[in-house]
């Protein structure tokens, strides 16, 4: 007690050091010597200007706090003394006052490094210090981390275990600069670590920091301004206090002390690996030499006038979590979230933070994310991008939606409507085949060509229609190609067909020589129909072959997806339709000549009305085709083809069917031959008249220009004789004419 006393006057006085010995603050013989660093003052008294010795100079500002720690450690020592614990050896200290100054701490340091059982106060220089016998076996202190850091680059000479019970600086748990250093108290890392958890997890992102101007303070600002940014927190002032404040009602501790009891005096590497209890958790240092100790969470509150600190919650640094002691506490950290401490509101899911004209990050506005952007979470800094091929999302959205399949399917209402048309259209080509066939024997389905050609006409029909069926539903490979060229080939084949048919007719009714002899050479019906089909299934094959068309999805939309056929080859697919219409053109020329035939078996005029339905449906067909875009874009062919079929359907068998039906009168060879007849008669007479005309009128013009001997009087009489006989011939060559094309024509047709 005596002792404590003695010391308590020493330090509280502070004696100039003259000697060595007066610097020391406290000591205790013993076989191994511990050494102390304790800010028992809080600075040293210097003049107002600069120093003009290099001496130690008085220390003032007595620190209570740091007092009662350099107790606990020779309490501790004691303790150890006098327990059998180190049987035979005993520890002894000494104790240096740091003054809270750095000059302190080094002069202490040295002292620590000076040889032992030596006279004088020298350290001597050696390249190994292994067999080199220091002063001390370990320091442990001290409380500043600046402190700290000086003293451990000394001490680092030696490898002298230096254990700090109050330096937190993250910087010391670097192992390469500061390899032999400990402590009992976690490091700012955790520190920070802890805070910036309690303000993300109490709704804040504007606040401000209160630091120290040393080390401690200015790494400690350093390493929370980066985990506050990580947790999108902002620092709106920053205010830097001095690092050693005289009046302790002011000056803020951030971190209480914790008092351990250093229990053993080892070397480095058995403290290293020293575990204790406090008899309710154990406690060990980690590889940076940091004790996995934790925080605790203390509310600063103002009642009547007085500040009061009570416990909230302990901060676990393994486990990044708060943990409660009792409800009380537990409702008074929950009070926190209550507290606003915000810039800006809170951006909800779907919106994304816009930067306003402050400097600072955590003021912002809130705008909605557009199309095909999304956010789940609050306050984010950006939208995200949804995988446009297969995804979309609608403005201000929290999530992407799956981008639907569409294509022209079985159940659309168009679909159906378009499938009853081809059903309807495959029902009129069975009838017509049926009636056909029931009338085999008339001159109407004999001047059709027979029935053969009817069939193949009928068989070209029904594929066209059922091609249709190929459009509709989810395609495939094998639809996509077999469309096309099934309508291809099969459309040409039937155009073929109505080509050698226009020739037939244009070839039975020609009474033009020239054009007959032209005719009769071209007339080649199985030739015809297999050259203009076998150039279009030649270019179907090339285009299979060399660029197929095939499915593809189509995500130029945003928020479907079009599963659709892709053509391969424009150029393929314009050729196949090209060389149609340049068929269909032929067919034109042919059947527009021959319009004017028999009424009432005449094909041409009404093949020549088909082929202007099918040149209109697809001139329209190309417009409409490049501008339609989506899911009914195949319904657009699928119409085309459609008024193409039936336009020829209707105008090459329905006349006959209706003749065949309601007139069957005119059915009949007697009246065929008749109207036959009619017609040739009509034709004869036009030609014979036509050359008739030219012969009578050189020969009127040899009788009105007599002799120049013979009297004019008689022209009167001559040109009534001239009359007559131009009458008579006339008659006579017409009869002959109409007689000689009847024959012909009854036996060609």
């Amino acid at each position: 007690m005596a002792l404590l006393i003695i010391f308590l006057i020493i330090l509280a006085t502070s004696q100039s050091c003259h000697t060595p010995d007066d610097f020391v603050a406290i000591t205790s013989p013993g076989h191994i010597m511990i050494g102390g660093l304790f800010a028992i003052h809080e600075k040293m008294l210097s003049s107002d200007d600069r120093p003009r010795r290099p001496q130690i100079q008085k220390c003032v500002g007595f620190e209570i706090s740091a007092f009662l720690q350099a107790l606990a450690m020779i309490h501790s020592i004691e303790v150890i003394n006098n327990s059998t614990l180190l049987s035979g050896v005993k520890l002894g200290y000494e104790i240096y006052d740091s003054c809270t100054e750095v000059t302190a701490a080094v002069a202490a340091a040295l002292r620590f490094l000076s040889n032992f059982n030596c006279s004088g106060e020298t350290v001597n220089f050696q390249c190994d210090y292994s067999s080199y016998t220091p002063r001390v076996k370990a320091v442990i202190g001290a409380g500043y981390s600046e402190i700290s850091m000086a003293v451990s680059r000394m001490l680092n000479l030696q490898l002298m275990p230096q254990v700090s019970y109050e330096s937190t600086a993250e910087i010391l748990s670097d192992k390469i600069r500061f390899p032999s250093f400990l402590r009992t108290v976690p490091s700012d890392f955790y520190q920070t670590k802890a805070m910036a958890h309690l303000i993300q997890q109490s709704g804040w992102n504007w606040i401000g920091v209160i630091t120290t101007d040393d080390d401690y303070g200015r790494l400690a600002l350093n390493t929370f301004a980066i985990q506050a940014a990580a947790n999108n927190v902002c620092i709106a002032f920053k205010e830097v206090l001095p690092a050693f404040l005289s009046d302790n009602t002011i000056e803020v501790r951030i971190n209480q002390t914790l008092e351990k009891i250093v229990a053993e005096a080892q070397l480095l590497a058995v403290l290293k690996n020293v575990t204790f209890t406090d008899g309710r958790n154990s406690f060990h240092f980690d590889a940076h030499g940091d004790l996995n100790t934790g925080y605790d969470v203390v509310l600063w509150k103002e009642i009547n006038g007085l500040m009061t600190v009570t416990k909230m919650a302990e901060y676990d640094l393994q486990h990044d979590v708060f943990v409660t002691t009792s409800q009380e506490s537990k409702r008074e950290f929950g009070k926190l979230k209550q507290i606003l401490s915000k810039c800006s509101k809170e951006c909800s899911p779907g919106q994304m933070k816009k930067a306003t004209g402050s400097q600072h990050m955590c003021c912002y506005d809130c705008v909605s994310c557009p199309e095909n952007h999304y956010s789940n979470q609050t306050d984010m800094d950006h939208c995200l991008l949804c995988n446009n091929e297969t995804h979309w999302a609608p403005v201000r959205s929290t999530t992407c939606f799956e981008k639907e399949v569409e294509y022209l399917d079985w159940d659309d209402s168009l679909a159906l409507l378009l499938i009853a048309l081809s059903l309807l259209g495959i029902t009129f080509v069975l009838a017509i085949g049926i009636i056909f066939t029931r009338n085999l024997n008339t001159p109407v389905v004999k001047s059709s060509g027979g029935l053969t050609v009817c069939y193949v006409m009928l068989i070209c029909h029904a594929l066209n229609f059922a091609s249709t069926g190929f459009f509709i539903g989810e395609p495939q490979d094998f639809t996509c190609k077999t469309r096309q060229t099934l309508f291809g080939v099969s459309f040409t084949l039937c155009v073929s067909c109505i080509l050698m048919k226009s020739l037939k007719i244009l070839l039975a009714f020609s009474f033009d020589p020239k054009l007959k002899t032209f005719l009769k050479c071209l007339y080649r019906p199985v030739p015809i129909v297999l050259t203009c089909t076998g150039i279009q299934v030649i270019i179907c094959t090339l285009w299979l072959v060399l660029a197929a068309p095939a499915v593809e999805e189509n995500i130029s939309l945003p928020r479907v997806i079009i599963l659709e056929c892709e053509e391969g080859s424009l150029l393929a697919f314009g050729t196949m339709l090209g060389y149609i219409a340049f068929l269909a053109f032929v067919c034109f020329l042919f059947a527009f000549k021959g319009r004017k035939l028999p009424e009432n078996y005449n094909e041409a005029k009404f093949l020549t009305f088909s082929m202007l339905i099918y040149f209109i449906a697809w001139i329209t067909f190309i417009p409409v085709y490049a501008t339609t875009f989506g899911k009914y874009l195949p319904a657009v062919e699928i119409i085309v083809i459609l008024i193409s079929n039936y336009g020829i359907l209707c105008c090459t068998f329905f006349p006959k069917c209706y003749v065949i039906l309601c007139k069957q009168k005119t059915n009949t060879k007697s009246a065929f031959l008749q109207v036959v007849y009619n017609y040739s008669s009509h034709s004869a007479d036009t030609l014979a008249l036509s050359h008739v005309s030219l012969g009578t009128i050189h020969h009127v013009t040899a009788i009105t220009n007599p002799s120049r001997n013979d009297n004019v009087t008689g022209c009167p009489s001559s040109n009534h004789s001239l009359a007559q006989v131009f009458t008579h011939i006339v008659r006579e060559d017409a009869t002959k004419v109409s007689k000689t094309w009847h024959q012909k024509r009854s036996s060609s047709i």
